[in-house]
C-alpha cells in the first residue's frame, strides 16, 4: 500500500503526511511545475505543466490491486483510481466508491452545463477551511487506512 496525493493546492497534505508517518506508509505527492512542495517524509514528484498532466501521472503510478490510497478532489481522478482498484478519498473526508462515483460525475457535468448556459465560467471560491474540516478528514483518512489494511491482510 502507498498513498498518492494529487497535491496541487491540496489543503490536507500535512495531515496525510502526519498520519502516513505514524502508520509507516509511503506517500508520493504529485504536483505540477507551478507548485513548490517539499517534505522530509513524502516523495515529491513534479510533473510538467499541462492540462491533467498530474492526474494522468498519478493514475499511471497506481499498482492494480495493491490497495493504494489516492487523495484528490478531482472526481475524474477518483473514477480512474477506482478502476485501478485504489481507494480514493476527497479532502473533505468523503470516500469515493463504485456506488457513488457515477452520481458525483453526473452532478459535476450538470453543474458545468448550467454554468455554460449562464455564461459563467467561475464560481465563488471555496469557503474557508476550518479545524473541524481538518479533523473530519483526519478521522475519515484513519478509518480508510484501517479498512484498506484489513482488506490487504485478508487477500
Amino acid at each position: 500500500m502507498q498513498i498518492f496525493v494529487d497535491a496541487d493546492a491540496c489543503p490536507v497534505v500535512q495531515i496525510v503526511e502526519e498520519i502516513a508517518r505514524k502508520h509507516k506508509i509511503p506517500v508520493i505527492l504529485l504536483c505540477d511545475t507551478n507548485h513548490v512542495l517539499s517534505s522530509d517524509y513524502c516523495a515529491v514528484k513534479i510533473i510538467g505543466a499541462g492540462a491533467d498532466a498530474v492526474d494522468f501521472a498519478l493514475i499511471s503510478l497506481l499498482d492494480k490491486d495493491a490497495g493504494d490510497i489516492v487523495v484528490t478532489q478531482d472526481y475524474g481522478v477518483a473514477a480512474m483510481a477506482l478502476g485501478k482498484g485504489a481507494y480514493p478519498i476527497h479532502q473533505s473526508g468523503k470516500w469515493y466508491t463504485n456506488e457513488n462515483i457515477d452520481q458525483m460525475l453526473m452532478e459535476r457535468h450538470l453543474a458545468k452545463k448550467a454554468r455554460r448556459a449562464k455564461n459563467k465560467n467561475h464560481l465563488k471560491g471555496m469557503k474557508k477551511r476550518t479545524e473541524k474540516d481538518d479533523l473530519r478528514f483526519a478521522q475519515s483518512f484513519e478509518k480508510l487506512i484501517s479498512k484498506v489494511s484489513k482488506t490487504a491482510i485478508v487477500l
